[in-house]
Formats: C-alpha cells, structure tokens, sequence
C-alpha cells in the first residue's frame, strides 16, 4: 500500500476505484482518500482562450465542461482564479464604538 501524501503515514487502505478505474485509498490517521499516481491534466491556452470567450455566453459550467472536454470541478477551479485577478475585495470590518460593522463598497 502507498504512503498517504498528506501525512506520510503508511496505514493506507484500498477505497474503491475512481471514475477512470483507479484504484484510491484512504489513509486511516488523517482520513485524506487519494490516487497513487494521479492524471495532472493542464489546460493549455488555446484552451483557456476559448473558456474566456465562452464565459461570455449564457451557459452553464456542466455544458462548458462538456464542450471542452474538461471537468466541472478543473472549469469551476480556473474560473475562479480568472475572477480572483480582477475582483478586488471590497469588504472591510469597521469598528465603531465597541460594536463590529461590516462595510460594503458600491459598485
């Protein structure tokens, strides 16, 4: 059985297979259920270009994940780091008085 990535402990067991027919484990200290040699897929940028235009389009994230051949979760992971470049936070904690408010920038 492999070492858990996370905690390097050697108390794995088998958890079933993933979707492609991998086999995954868990690791019985810290819980952590992982792939041996797990597939990094990386979008390239021909790819991101056309996410980019395809985010201005009324569709949603399982028709884009399925039209680009990617998954939901790898789609939603790399929407969200485009959004995170370009939205500034605009919450910010005030006290006032002994009291906690919350201010809220207009857009």
């Amino acid at each position: 059985m492999p070492n858990c990535p996370v905690c390097s402990c050697a108390s794995t067991v088998k958890n079933g297979h993933i979707h492609t027919g991998k086999q995954r484990f868990k690791c019985y200290e810290c819980g952590r259920q992982f792939v041996e040699n797990p597939d990094l897929k990386v979008l390239d940028s021909a790819t991101k270009e056309l996410i980019d235009r395809l985010l201005l389009e009324r569709l949603s994230l399982a028709v884009r994940a399925r039209a680009l051949k990617v998954s939901e979760q790898g789609l939603q992971d790399y929407v969200n780091r485009k959004y995170a470049l370009f939205t500034p936070n605009r919450t910010g904690v005030i006290k006032k008085k002994g009291k906690l408010t919350i201010q809220c920038d207009e857009l």
